[in-house]
């Protein structure tokens, strides 16, 4: 038996993998989704980005977890790849679902300039998107409306924060999730992981919202990506 962390991209909180949950504990699996500080249930904690590391690090000491297989979606990739460099010998796998990768010293707003500016205007959060940032993304309309009618805004300092690396990621054991159409290849920083035999690549042909458009699939590639 594993057990299963599975922390929400931005915006989101714990209650995006309930459709996930039931097929890895049907598995016979532990699963514990996480609601990361300010965010969902949370709304009004403060947090930064060294916040949403901690929180993540402080499930698997409250909890007293092993054999922890690690699944960051979207923006969570970040702290959750600073998170599994922190967890040491408890850590099984490292699953990084469609996310971005935390680099030493950077920041997830970094890569994204309009992203500040989004800030600035609305008080130090990222906004919940609109229904039309969710399309063409494998979603249907129930699904979208889901989404939206749950999301809360961001808290700011989490994605202008630098991540704070103690090692390459190299270290990691860990599999990628592109979550794209045929064809489509990774970011240059996967695919040379990729490539030099650090990690694997697993490709999902739906959008960049698994959880939702197809929860049994995505639930199969984490079972996989745990049995490695």
């Amino acid at each position: 038996m594993v057990n299963f962390i599975l922390v929400p991209g931005a915006r989101l909180g714990a209650w995006a993998w309930d459709d996930v949950v039931p097929h890895l504990r049907e598995a016979g699996h532990g699963v514990h989704p996480l609601t990361l500080s300010g965010l969902a249930e949370k709304q009004g904690l403060p947090a930064g980005q060294q916040t949403h590391v901690q929180d993540i690090v402080d499930e698997v000491v409250r909890l007293d977890l092993h054999e922890v297989v690690l699944v960051g979606h979207s923006y969570a990739g970040v702290p959750a790849g600073q998170a599994a460099q922190r967890i040491g010998d408890r850590l099984e796998h490292t699953v990084f679902l469609d996310s971005s990768l935390p680099a030493d010293g950077e920041s997830f707003a970094g890569e994204w300039p309009e992203l500040e500016a989004s800030l600035a205007r609305n008080d130090g959060f990222w906004p919940p998107a609109p229904a039309a940032h969710f399309e063409g993304h494998d979603l249907t309309e129930q699904q979208i409306a889901r989404i939206v009618a749950h999301a809360t805004p961001h808290p700011g300092r989490t994605l202008t924060e630098p991540a704070v690396l103690s090692g390459p990621l190299t270290d990691l054991k860990a599999t990628y999730v592109l979550c794209a159409a045929a064809g489509e290849e990774p970011d240059d920083d996967v695919a040379q992981l990729v490539a030099d035999g650090h990690w694997r690549l697993v490709r999902m042909d739906t959008g960049h919202w698994p959880m939702f458009s197809r929860p049994r699939e995505l639930a199969q590639v984490l079972l996989d990506a745990a049995g490695e």
